[in-house]
């Protein structure tokens, strides 16, 4: 494991369990972070990451936690302060993404979206200046600054947690930063076939996709670069 500035400092990264959560978790891991690696349903695939993180020589620990829900939500990060001591920032990743678009958008469509993909993000951020912590990022989409009317929930949800970024930085105190970092087009996702994923990646500028690592390195310079709130990176 590496030695860094962020030794013992503790990450809560949401939706740890797979996909782009877990880099994010074994990255940071590997950079010196203690990971709590948090998961709604996916307890298996957690106590796997968590498992791995040890396994290299970090240190990890598995929470629970349905973040639509208010009460776990506001239950999360107390609950990583008794087990590891302390929390320092937390990593917005986990994510709900389902397939709507105007014709058949619905109230409880954007509801779900947004206390999945909108709500958590705010209720954790002031947990964590309450248990004296001071970074969050969130997790964007690129999707934003490139739009299309496919998944108009999930992109609502999404702009509004971008917006909560910027509102988040001043409202909190000059010592807890809000950062944002939108990931384009990094796993297979929804109904996108290989074909139509290689071609969105020939589209880009650099004529690539981001990796999950990418998206992880990324995350880990918002966290340890104390003169950036208030703004997202694209990746």
């Amino acid at each position: 494991m590496e030695s860094s500035v962020a030794a013992s400092r503790v990450v809560v990264v949401t939706g740890a369990a797979q996909r782009i959560g877990r880099s994010i978790a074994l990255h940071l891991a590997a950079h010196g972070w203690q990971v709590a690696v948090h998961y709604r349903q996916s307890a298996d695939a957690a106590a796997q990451t968590v498992a791995t993180i040890r396994a290299a020589g970090g240190q990890a620990q598995a929470f629970a936690a349905d973040l639509a829900q208010e009460a776990e939500c506001e239950a999360l990060l107390p609950a990583v302060q008794r087990a590891l001591g302390r929390v320092d920032a937390v990593v917005n990743n986990a994510s709900l993404f389902e397939y709507d678009d105007v014709t058949d958008f619905r109230y409880d469509t954007l509801d779900r979206h947004w206390r999945a993909n909108t709500a958590p993000a705010i209720v954790l951020a002031r947990a964590l200046h309450r248990a004296g912590g001071g970074v969050v990022v969130n997790l964007l989409d690129q999707k934003l600054w490139n739009p299309n009317p496919d998944y108009l929930s999930y992109s609502l949800s999404k702009a509004a947690l971008e917006a909560a970024t910027t509102l988040l930085a001043p409202a909190l105190p000059p010592t807890r930063r809000v950062c944002g970092a939108a990931p384009g087009e990094t796993l297979l996702s929804g109904a996108m076939s290989d074909e139509e994923f290689s071609a969105a990646h020939r589209m880009t500028p650099l004529q690539r996709g981001a990796t999950p690592d990418d998206v992880a390195r990324a995350v880990r310079f918002l966290l340890e670069s104390p003169a950036i709130t208030g703004t997202t990176l694209l990746v």
